[in-house]
């Protein structure tokens, strides 16, 4: 899993501007807690879904072998 920091920038509508490493990026509010405050900080994990990764590629493959039967 990799966490990365960031600092909650600003809110625009129903997104979150987050600054990470000097860039912003607009995430929607939906995915943060409902007290998020602007100036915080956070930390943003992201993991790989290998089972479902492989769950999907196999979806895709399966469809292109019916389509070019």
């Amino acid at each position: 899993m990799k966490t990365t920091k960031g600092i909650i920038d600003r809110f625009e509508e129903s997104m979150v501007v987050v600054e990470i490493d000097g860039q912003t990026y607009d995430l929607p509010r939906a995915i943060f807690q409902a007290d998020v405050q602007v100036g915080q900080v956070i930390h943003i994990s992201t993991e790989v879904d290998q089972a479902e990764t492989e769950a999907r590629e196999k979806e895709a493959t399966d469809l292109m072998d019916d389509l070019f039967e």
